[in-house]
Order: structure tokens, then sequence, then C-alpha cells
């Protein structure tokens, strides 16, 4: 199942507050001086790599006085406000000391949202990595709101990964992958290799949670490979403490966990749709209109839509369910949720229109 990421390809490294945090705020200068070379080595062997690091909140708390990660959204952005310059002195000096030009991007959920800004993200981070700069990318936690979080930087490298092309994305934590259950409870298995759509996986994200100085955790990690797993990239979770694991996760050794990736993946456009677009509603449809989606690639007609979840205009991004609650599909609707309401049932010639037409649809399941 594992194999080494072509030569020049694009390669995303995230890594997250616990592995670049002192226990009580602050910055580990042996983890980010271990990142750096990590990335260092991968460049050098004539890779492409993208730093999503964590790690600004955590910086900005011994200025403030703090030793715990606030709870509250104002508290928040002053920590990453005061740590975000911290977090990029500490890398640029170092990166500087090794002759390699990075730079920052910011991101938020309304950048990837709107299809312009995605493209233009696209092509100032292949412009970056054709003149042989390192990004190094965080969530703009200073300004962002609730409404606009992507949530956590495992999902942003995912979207990254998206976004760059990229041969793998690597997921460096503070354990040795994913393991069967956890580990400090006894009798956990390290999983070597899984597929993305293994029940393992599901079990995993309903049972974990998130640590103290991250937004992250397991689940969240999950939630990353199966974004990835949809563009064709692998995923491998690993220990960023362990001596070149970037360097042998890329070269294919049995390090960590390798979570493989669907044989074929979407389109720019329909990955745009699926993970780019926050859903704004929630689409319940009947057994037979669900296998019409999922089976025989239809459009989402009004008459097998039964519920309708949230107040939304025409061409919105929403999620569709099937009768037993599971995620099947999302996609950009042409009615807003009242016409929708309004059409449950009928057909679409008496309503005029599909509620998602097949070429904005895409089936998750």
């Amino acid at each position: 199942m594992r194999r080494p990421v072509p030569a020049g390809a694009a390669v995303v490294i995230k890594v997250g507050s616990s592995s670049l945090a002192l226990p009580s705020g602050g910055l580990d200068d042996a983890a980010i001086e271990r990142t750096v070379a990590q990335i260092v080595a991968l460049g050098g062997a004539g890779y492409r790599p993208v730093l999503v690091t964590s790690g600004a909140v955590a910086a900005g708390l011994p200025a403030l006085g703090l030793t715990e990660r606030p709870r509250d959204l104002p508290g928040l952005q002053v920590a990453a406000a005061v740590g975000q310059g911290r977090l990029m002195e500490a890398y640029t000096r170092r990166f500087d000391a090794q002759g390699i030009i990075v730079g920052q991007v910011l991101l938020t959920r309304d950048i990837l949202a709107n299809r312009a800004q995605y493209l233009h993200g696209r092509a100032a981070l292949a412009r970056m990595l054709s003149r042989g700069v390192v990004p190094i990318v965080n969530e703009n936690d200073t300004v962002v709101v609730d409404e606009l979080k992507l949530g956590d930087n495992d999902r942003l490298a995912a979207m990254v990964g998206h976004l760059v092309g990229a041969g793998m994305l690597v997921l460096l934590t503070d354990t040795k992958g994913l393991f069967s259950t956890d580990p400090r409870l006894g009798d956990a298995e390290l999983l070597s290799a899984v597929r993305h759509t293994d029940t393992i996986l599901d079990e995993l994200y309903r049972s974990t949670g998130r640590g103290s100085l991250g937004s992250g955790g397991v689940a969240t990690k999950i939630a990353a490979a199966r974004m990835a797993a949809w563009s064709g990239i692998p995923t491998v979770v690993a220990d960023a403490r362990q001596p070149d694991v970037v360097a042998r996760a890329v070269g294919g050794d049995e390090v960590g966990t390798w979570i493989e990736p669907r044989p074929s993946k979407l389109s720019a456009r329909r990955l745009w749709i699926a993970f780019g677009l926050p859903s704004e509603g929630r689409l319940t449809v009947d057994a037979g209109a669900a296998a019409a989606l999922v089976d025989g690639g239809r459009s989402l007609l009004p008459v097998g839509v039964v519920g309708v979840e949230g107040s939304f205009p025409a061409a919105a991004a929403v999620e569709v369910f099937d009768p037993g609650g599971l995620l099947i599909a999302k996609g950009r609707t042409e009615m807003s949720a009242d016409a929708i309401r309004g059409a449950l049932g009928h057909h679409s010639r008496v309503t005029g229109g599909v509620v998602i037409h097949r070429d904005d649809l895409v089936v998750l399941r």
C-alpha cells in the first residue's frame, strides 16, 4: 500500500501546537529546529515542501502572562496576534541560516470559499514553490470569527494539499501515529496502514477528543486524511519527535500510519465544491433519490427531497443526507431553501427545475 512520493512533487507537512509548544505555553526551540531541519532536508532532496504550522496562540501566551490557552474568541485572537510574529520570526531566523526564503500565508475559510480567491491562492502558492520559497501557512486566527474558521490546521493542511497538488500530506503529532484505541488505556495497536474508507477510522473519529494547547486531535486528522483522499493524496500521521520522519514517510518507509487515498481524484472545481465552500444547509432525500445520486450519477430533483434545514439562497453549498442520516453528497443548489420547501415532493416539470444539477454535485459516499 505504501509507496514513495514522485521526485519533485509538493509535500505538505503540518505540525501541531502539541509538537511545537512547551506545556506551559511558548515555543520549544528544539522542536522548531527539528521541524526546520526536516523541511530543509526535504527541499534538498528535490521536493517542494509546504509547511502548515500551528503554534501562534501558544507562542503568544508567555508574553501575555498566560499558561493556558484562552477559551474565549477575543482571548484567542489576542494570543494569536501576539504570537504569530514570534512564530514566524522563529522559523525565518532558522531558515535564513540555511539560505532558504520563507513566505507567510494566512488563510480563512471565506478566502477559500470564493472561487476567484481560491484560484488566486492556488496561483500564489504555485509561484512561491516555483521560486524555491517555502510557504509557511496558518489560519488567520487574529481576525477570523467562528463563521469563517476552517476549524483546525489539520483540515487546513488538507485544503493546502488540494491547492498545490501535493504528492503527500504528512501530519506530525506527538504520537507514533493512529492507534486502534486510546494508547493511554493500554492494549492499543498502531495502525500501520488503512484505507480512507475503513470503519476503524469511523470508530476513532467518534471516540476521540482534542488536546489542551491545540485545536486538533485524532478526529481532525482523520477528517483531514479523508479530505486529502478525494484529491488522490496519501496521508501519513507520524511522530514529530522521530528523526528524519518526514524523509522516511516521503520515501515510502513504514513509519507512522499511512492512509490510502482514492485511486482517482476529483476535478479542481469539484474539490472546491466539496471542501472549499462552507455548507449553508442540509437536505435529506428518500432512498430512491439517494440511489439515483450515488449509483446513477443523477441530478437531485425536488421529488426526492424530504427535508430541508437552514436558510440559504440559490447557489449555496449544502450537504445531502440519506434517510438514515448518512452524508452522501455535497453540492451547489439551483434553488433557495424556501423554494425547495415549496417544491418538496413535486416533479421538476411542476417546479421548473432541479435542486442540484449533477455538474454541481459531489458524491462523497
